[in-house]
């Protein structure tokens, strides 16, 4: 592990302590830190962070964050031992909710292949059938 991974991690694991903590924002959501982006020579620092929430949430909580930035700064050089204290950024991560509306896309593709039951099944119910009936249903939602 490289000395810019260890510091990365120091940031972000002292970043979330102090914004879990310490800081009484009332604007701030659920705030989870999802990683760290250093530069080379360590002088800034991109923090990652996901909010369980809606837009709203999101832009409160990236408002609160900007407003406490010079503060958050101060405490993590006082907390990590390092000759400059990095510039920090806040961007939101979206990731997470990507990853879970991937997740339920690859459910409903799952259930397609799937017989509803297995009268339908005996029935000779075609799967063919039921997928192109499918198909027509979605392009009737999009043009919607």
């Amino acid at each position: 592990m490289s000395r810019q991974d260890r510091v990365a991690e120091a940031i972000k694991k002292e970043a979330s302590i102090i914004i879990h903590d310490e800081l009484k924002d009332p604007r701030l959501g659920f705030v989870t830190i999802t990683s760290v982006e250093l530069s080379q020579d360590l002088r800034y620092a991109k923090i990652l962070f996901s909010v369980l929430g809606e837009e709203e949430d999101y832009r409160k909580t990236q408002e609160a964050l900007d407003s406490a930035s010079g503060f958050i700064r101060r405490l993590i050089a006082a907390r990590i031992n390092l000759r400059f204290a990095p510039e920090i950024i806040f961007r939101e991560d979206r990731s997470t909710e990507y990853s879970v509306k991937i997740q339920k896309v690859l459910d409903e593709i799952k259930d397609l292949g799937k017989p509803e039951s297995f009268a339908e099944e005996a029935a000779g119910v075609d799967r063919k059938e039921k997928q192109s009936e499918h198909k027509k249903s979605r392009r009737l939602r999009k043009k919607a």
